[in-house]
């Protein structure tokens, strides 16, 4: 939200209360208060009226410093609040002195000016951001002076306003399709169902993060409005309305740290089971289907080889008017029970449409009513409308019994041989109605969808056991990360839908998400097989990999016999990478780190990959570029080092532009030099034994420096720990292991060592240790 005319004057009616001193200072250990007001205070007769700002000042977790504004402290504050994880009684350190207030938490440190207020924001010795005269503000929009103010309520905002410094770059604020670098963009934390190709945005998340190393949480789950570098070209600014203000300040000092440190405050995203990283197929949206339809789609799949494991059912499982009733329409489906059995027996887990909201034909909607489990209006009316179905009803998922009565429904699915739920909706949230516990309406906008998800993710916990919940969930707010997993929305079928569903992943994933998946071939229309092809490749490059569209079918045969030859390929690859991806995953949940990672959140320091985001890092060893374009061209960086194509054993030296024609059986799959990939014994399904017959794939190790992975089993235990180090014409392999595996060094045939049985491989040396071995000392020729 702009204020400002100009660099000197504000918009017509709006007056700007900006402290402009330290009056009194309250220091404790855990917190300093100040006294702030926003005139000088010459003498004792000018401290009768004017407008004074109460600012707390507090350290939730080491290297994390929190500023809470007040104006007026009497206003009650509603819920709903962000769910937040940390230590109330953290100690601050905090140094007085004439001129300023040092407070510190870590290289963390906030210093304030006392005289002529300022706020700076430092690691160290170094500058992060400031906030100056004009920056923190109270904001009247509807001002006419002190003696016309009735302590009115409406049209006041709190502000702030920090620094960008010269080259620093904004990042995150949830999945966003516009440009990927937010400088210059006008954003509203303000949920929406507006489809991929808008400003509008599904996930929206009061947290941005910069190429300097630090990131800013927006403590509010109402409407935040950021200004960044628009209304003040080297500044960020975010207000909200009314008279409270609260926001965190996390350091790094890289951007991962600072992903790690969001997550530890907001929630850590939960770890998938196996099962779902491997392939999802959907009936699709508006097509029709019944038992033999679904049935056909899943014996095709598996007599071309494909290896499925997860069937969807969208939205006309239930009979057209009814959604939701979570009741199969029986003229299609006339034995669910046994259908769910049969496909079950294939070796299929379950997944159906839902959303949380009943329609007036609804045999639920009367219950609904009649227990009072439906949001109302203001003058105790049911909130209704006819968009999406007919006379819709909202579930207030503020009512507890509400929640159990939408569960109860949900678990008798479960019961029947569903596995998991499709989270659709959950955007389009009124704001003049009235909830059961009294929650603020516009705060509950946002808020919604986590409530909403929030109690199907539990429910599928009680059910299913923890690890075992998932959900495809489309909408989120703050915390969100902790019930994944999350889609991209709604998307055109064409190259440029595709791209800007990847700029909105890799948005999502700088905002504290960690898994991330998109409809393979666009959701509204029919891709051409060329756009099919290509979008297969980086939807089994993704985290989690679903078919599905709107008025068509998603089997790879509908659009050409070389679609199935491709998706058979990728699918079966990414089963062969599980070893690696769920190493990746794991590690997601444990720091926040997603598993598919901007370019510029590996590569912070390379200023070629500030602005890249068609391309990115999957894990830490492997980048991955799709391909947008019919002319089969790649075209990609390459940061600094030695890099092998996954698929060629090629090594291309970094630091520059690559350029190429990939055939649809390929796609620039480049590893990092010294890492390592687990490979899998199976490919075909994401699930098994991870630690039993890997191979440790070995590319370009780096003298000096250990290359380490570990392999992990599907309940999250280690089966596997290496380390390998290059030193002096030596290579040290330590290996702990609690099944056979084998090591691969990738284009190394010079290798020899005792202790293992050696075989060579074309250009790489495959070595096989023998039982009780640990340790492999290996020779370079």
């Amino acid at each position: 939200m702009k204020f400002s005319n100009g660099c000197w004057l504000q918009k017509e009616g709006t007056e700007c209360f900006s402290p402009q001193q330290v009056y009194n200072a309250k220091i404790e250990k855990d917190c300093v208060t100040l006294c702030a007001p926003t005139y000088q205070i010459k003498h004792r007769g000018d401290t009768l009226g004017g407008v004074n700002l109460t600012i707390r000042i507090s350290s939730p977790m080491p290297e994390v410093i929190r500023v809470q504004t007040y104006h007026y402290m009497g206003v009650v504050s509603k819920t709903p609040e962000f769910e937040l994880f940390y230590d109330e009684n953290n100690n601050i350190q905090t140094i007085e002195n004439d001129n300023e207030i040092i407070i510190s938490s870590g290289s963390l440190s906030l210093v304030i000016n006392k005289q002529n207020w300022s706020m700076i924001y430092k690691r160290d010795d170094e500058q992060l951001a400031k906030s100056a005269w004009r920056d923190l503000a109270y904001m009247k929009t509807d001002w006419r002076g002190l003696a016309y103010d009735k302590g009115g309520l409406e049209n006041t905002y709190m502000r702030q306003q920090l620094s960008i410094s010269v080259g620093e770059l904004i990042y995150g604020l949830g999945e966003r399709f516009t440009p990927f670098v937010k400088n210059g963009q006008t954003v509203d934390i303000w949920n929406a169902d507006g489809g991929t190709s808008t400003e509008q945005s599904y996930k929206n998340i009061p947290f941005y993060i910069t190429n300097k190393g630090y990131g800013v949480f927006v403590n509010h789950p109402e409407k935040v409005s950021f200004e960044i570098g628009t209304e003040n070209v080297t500044k960020v600014e975010f207000s909200v309305p009314g008279e409270y203000f609260d926001y965190f300040f996390i350091n790094g000092p890289t951007m991962k740290d600072v992903l790690t440190r969001y997550t530890d405050l907001t929630g850590k995203p939960s770890l998938p089971a196996p099962w779902t990283f491997g392939l999802w197929l959907s009936t699709s949206f508006t097509t029709n289907y019944d038992e033999e339809t679904v049935t056909d789609f899943v014996d095709g799949m598996i007599s071309r080889g494909i290896p499925l494991r997860v069937f969807h059912f969208d939205c006309f499982w239930m009979r057209e008017f009814c959604w939701s009733d979570f009741t199969w329409d029986n003229r299609v489906f006339p034995d669910p029970v046994g259908m769910l059995r049969r496909l079950k027996e294939k070796g299929l887990k379950i997944c159906v449409w839902i959303n949380p909201y009943i329609g007036q034909e609804s045999i639920l909607f009367k219950e609904g009513v009649e227990g009072g489990y439906f949001i109302k209006r203001p003058n105790g009316d049911v909130w209704q409308w006819d968009m999406w179905q007919p006379g819709m009803a909202i579930v207030d998922f503020t009512n507890p019994k509400a929640c159990k009565w939408f569960s109860d429904k949900l678990e008798a699915l479960l019961d029947m041989g569903v596995d998991c739920f499709k989270t659709d909706f959950g955007e389009r949230i009124p704001t003049d109605v009235v909830y059961f516990d009294g929650s603020d309406p516009i705060k509950m906008h946002n808020y919604y969808t986590y409530l909403y998800n929030k109690t199907v993710y539990d429910l599928l916990e009680k059910k299913r056991g923890k690890g075992e919940a998932i959900l495809f969930a489309r909408s989120a707010t703050v915390g969100g990360q902790k019930f994944p997993v999350h889609w991209g929305g709604d998307c055109w079928s064409d190259y440029e839908s595709m791209e800007e569903s990847l700029r909105g992943g890799l948005s999502l994933m700088m905002s504290g998400f960690g898994y991330w998946s998109h409809d393979i071939g666009g959701f509204e229309h029919t891709s051409t097989p060329d756009v099919y092809k290509r979008w297969a490749a980086f939807g089994l490059l993704s985290s989690h990999s679903r078919l599905h569209g709107s008025t068509s079918y998603r089997v790879p045969w509908v659009y050409d016999e070389e679609a199935v030859d491709v998706v058979r390929f990728f699918t079966k690859l990414k089963a062969s990478l599980m070893p690696y991806l769920f190493k990746t995953a794991v590690e997601t949940s444990k720091s926040g780190i997603p598993t598919m990672r901007s370019m510029v959140l590996e590569f912070t320091e390379d200023r070629n990959c500030h602005y890249l985001d068609k391309q990115y890092m999957l894990g830490d060893a492997l980048l991955v570029s799709p391909i947008f374009n019919s002319n089969s061209m790649a075209e990609y960086y390459l940061p600094e080092g030695i890099w092998t194509n996954f698929f060629t054993g090629e090594k291309v030296e970094g630091s520059k532009w690559i350029k190429e024609k990939h055939s649809y059986l390929s796609i620039p799959l480049m590893v990092r030099e010294n890492s390592i990939i687990a490979v899998g014994a199976h490919d075909d399904r994401a699930d098994y034994d991870y630690g039993d017959g890997v191979q440790l794939r070995v590319y370009q190790l780096v003298e000096g420096k250990t290359a380490e992975t570990v392999v992990y089993n599907m309940d999250g235990t280690k089966d596997l720990e290496a380390s390998i180090l290059k030193k002096d014409g030596k290579i040290t392999v330590r290996v702990k292991a609690k099944k056979a595996y084998s090591i691969c060094f990738v284009n190394e045939t010079n290798i020899k060592a005792s202790d293992a049985e050696i075989i060579y491989s074309g250009k790489d040396t495959v070595i096989k240790p023998k039982n009780g071995v640990l340790e492999i000392v290996c020779t370079i020729k």
